[in-house]
């Protein structure tokens, strides 16, 4: 027994390090940095000088990372709220069934007729070539920002059906095994051995049940109890818990873990912690996806591909072209454009991941003969291979070629989007976030809110807002609050060192965000201004406005009146405070700035001017100034 050492994972990682800058420098992608990596420190390359030639530790490195493919699942399934799932049903299940069923109903007969294969053989082979790879769209949608055009919905659609069409592919291969009670005594590690299909049905409807129910009844609680601890690895540590021990569950059953972990992830979808959980598991994600792709690389089979290289180029060739034919008939029935059409075949025409569990599974039962099942293997990981630089082609030649230039698309895409659809995060959800936040969503606007009061969270919640438990100055919990994608950030968490904490790091890495910030007093807006933010709100001045406005109107001011005052008083303090930021650090000049400005604030509410006139003769100052 080899055995994954030490040695092993440096190689790994470091192969990762040399390899993805490069590949996405050169505009590949991080996937096909990945796979590269993995084709260079594979046995036929620098594996055997590497050590790292066995095919034992190559299977342990794979099963591995396999977790990395289960955790994207469990992320996938927390970003989608059942009631958009609902909305999306007819797009799920109608492309996805003329995806998925239409590659099937093509490969069968070319098995059954041509290749002089068996009917469960056939139809085994059909489903393992129908799936496509989730790990490699879901990153490429990720990385170029495809995940919201019609591509990439339609393509989510399609992986969503595949995942779940897992369940039935899985338990009808064993049924059309001839050699299927001799062969799954061994072809299983499961409880259910050798047990009744009654039996079995009962245990998967079970094993699902108990996922949901733990997902309602007893996740939430216990985030709860560890969030008043205010302890924040066991979060880390119970999210990865909660997604091993689904896996597990699944595996005892006879089901894919992936499933598993998709089913929790849906079952966790409206949780108040969801965006908590998705930081904490998204770098081991990360990690491990990365791993798996090396993985897929170092187990193509070079020996093979050389020994019999044209029956592997024609499975290729012939598998890819069969699947793109089947997705231009999906796109083109479901109204895509060409263009989208275009990029949906190339997202999907691969052969995916699960195709390593189907026939892993189908080898296990004898369905497929030894030579087709090595030969498969090979196709799949040569498909996956080939896909990031088909996405690469098409960016680079074919978009253009027919009109689909980036900036053009990007003006599509901004044009498709309603105004309701842009996104507001508001970090901070006491009185000032809170009040920000009712008069966005009674606008017509929907907000994602960040707020690290479980209990505060929790009763705005049952109140029917939509407040999520996370520590917003973590950049992982910022990407999955969707920061890349918003419009506006509202800075409105107490105390101010926090609030400014996460200014920074919104500042850093999301410089198209707009950020309106929270200070407590002028003094800190101060310091925000001077740092060139100009939309600075003190959280105590439109109050005392208002209370002056009304003092004004006790001592006897008519309410017009009182109330041009204010707006006047408005108006000068918010171009002084611009004024007293330059000289906040030296007090001698900050005292005599302060008296002007404090004298010429009196002479505009004393001479009585009309609002219009004290903004020009504001404007006019300041660009004399300049």
């Amino acid at each position: 027994m080899g055995g994954f050492s030490m040695f092993q994972a440096f190689i790994y990682l470091l192969a990762a390090i040399v390899c993805v800058p490069i590949a996405k420098r050169s505009g590949l992608g991080s996937v096909l940095g990945y796979l590269i990596a993995g084709v260079l420190i594979g046995p036929y390359v620098l594996g055997p000088f590497l050590g790292l030639s066995s095919g034992e530790s190559g299977e342990d490195i794979m099963h591995a990372a396999e977790f990395g493919v289960v955790m994207m699942l469990f992320l996938v399934g927390l970003e989608l709220d059942p009631n958009e799932f609902w909305k999306m049903r007819k797009k799920i299940v109608g492309i996805g069934s003329i995806q998925l069923f239409g590659t099937i109903l093509l490969i069968m007969p070319i098995c059954f007729h041509y290749l002089n294969l068996g009917f469960g053989t056939s139809l085994a082979i059909g489903s393992a070539v129908a799936m496509s790879s989730t790990a490699i769209i879901l990153q490429t949608l990720s990385e170029k920002g495809l995940t919201k055009t019609p591509s990439g919905q339609s393509s989510f659609a399609v992986l969503l059906f595949q995942d779940i069409m897992v369940i039935p592919i899985l338990a009808i291969l064993p049924l059309l095994a001839v050699n299927a009670t001799i062969v799954t005594e061994h072809a299983h590690d499961t409880l259910l051995d050798g047990a009744p299909g009654w039996m079995k049905t009962l245990a998967i409807l079970s094993a699902i049940g108990i996922i949901f129910f733990v997902g309602n009844y007893i996740v939430n609680p216990f985030f709860k109890y560890i969030a008043r601890l205010q302890v924040r690895e066991l979060f880390t540590s119970f999210a990865l818990m909660l997604v091993i021990g689904v896996s597990v569950l699944m595996t005892y059953v006879g089901l894919s873990p992936a499933l598993g972990a998709f089913m929790a992830g849906v079952a966790l979808a409206n949780s108040q912690y969801k965006h908590q959980l998705e930081s904490d598991i998204e770098p081991f994600k990360a990690l491990l996806l990365g791993l798996f792709f090396i993985a897929v690389g170092s187990t193509i089979n070079f020996n093979l591909i050389i020994d019999d290289p044209l029956t592997i180029l024609f499975m290729t060739l012939g598998i890819m072209t069969i699947k793109a034919i089947v997705l231009l008939v999906a796109g083109w029935i479901f109204k895509l454009k060409l263009t989208q059409n275009i990029l949906f075949v190339m997202l999907l025409s691969q052969i995916g991941e699960f195709a390593f569990v189907i026939l892993n599974l189908t080898n296990q039962l004898q369905l497929i003969p030894k030579e087709w099942h090595d030969l498969l293997l090979a196709t799949t990981a040569v498909t996956m291979t080939i896909t990031p630089i088909l996405l690469m082609i098409n960016e680079k030649w074919i978009a253009p070629l027919i009109g689909m230039r980036k900036r053009k698309f990007a003006e599509e895409i901004e044009y498709d989007l309603p105004e309701s659809h842009k996104k507001i995060i508001i970090a901070g959800y006491g009185d000032f976030g809170n009040t920000i936040g009712r008069i966005v969503k009674f606008s017509g606007f929907q907000a994602t809110v960040l707020d690290n009061d479980s209990d505060r969270v929790n009763l705005l919640r049952k109140m029917g807002f939509k407040v999520y438990y996370g520590d917003a100055t973590n950049l992982n919990v910022l990407r999955a609050a969707k920061a890349d994608e918003a419009h506006i950030l509202v800075a409105a968490i107490d105390p101010p060192e926090i609030n400014k904490r996460l200014i920074e790091t919104a500042k850093e890495h999301f410089p198209n965000l707009k950020i309106l910030v929270r200070a407590r007093n002028r003094f800190e807006a101060y310091e925000f201004i001077n740092d060139g933010f100009d939309k600075v709100y003190r959280e105590t001045f439109y109050t005392a406005l208002q209370a002056g406005v009304d003092c004004l109107e006790l001592l006897g001011v008519s309410h017009e009146d009182a109330v041009r005052q204010g707006e006047i008083f408005k108006v000068a303090e918010k171009a002084s405070l611009k004024k007293l930021s330059k000289h906040s650090h030296n007090l001698e000049e900050y005292i005599t700035v302060s008296r002007e400005e404090t004298e010429r604030i009196r002479a505009l509410l004393n001479e009585g001017m009309n609002l219009e006139l004290v903004e020009d003769e504001i404007e006019e100052e300041d660009s004399e100034k300049r």
